[in-house]
Formats: C-alpha cells, structure tokens, sequence
C-alpha cells in the first residue's frame, strides 16, 4: 500500500476469511478504507474428479486512509527503535 493508491486483495475458498482478516485487520488498524466489496463464482477444473467446480471467490478494493503515512513512519519508528535495544 506504500506504494499505490489502492490495493486488490481476492481470494477462492478456504483463503476467503484470510482476505476478510486482512482486510478487517487494515481497517481496524486505521490503514485503509473499504472501496468495493465484490463476490462471485468462478469454475475451475478439479483434476482428481475430472470435471469443473464452482468456486466462491472474493475481491476486495481497499484505499488508503488520509493518515497512512503517518502511521507508517509511526511505525517504522518503532521498528528502528526496537532494534536499537537489542
């Protein structure tokens, strides 16, 4: 997020709630804001049964919050400082 504006982040089954964690944990965090929530189903072949699968897939379109950087010199200082006692 350093580095652009907004971020995608998706996933397809079980890495569904890692996407939503991640996005809640950016949030509640106060580094980004929910831009767009989008879910949808997408086929894949599954090899071991030889046919197409319907997987659940979501995207989500997170923007940086006015204070992002800020928070990351914050934390960057505290990063470099707590190097400094070890």
């Amino acid at each position: 997020m350093q580095q652009h504006s907004e971020v995608e982040l998706s996933g397809l089954g079980m890495a569904i709630s890692t996407v939503v964690s991640v996005a809640e944990i950016l949030k509640n965090n106060g580094f980004a804001v929910e831009k767009k929530i989008m879910t949808s189903t997408v086929e894949i072949k599954d090899d071991s049964r030889g046919r197409p699968v319907q997987k659940a897939k979501i995207e989500v379109v997170l923007g940086k919050t006015a204070n992002f950087d800020e928070l990351m010199a914050v934390a960057q200082e505290g990063r470099e400082n707590g190097n400094d006692e070890e």
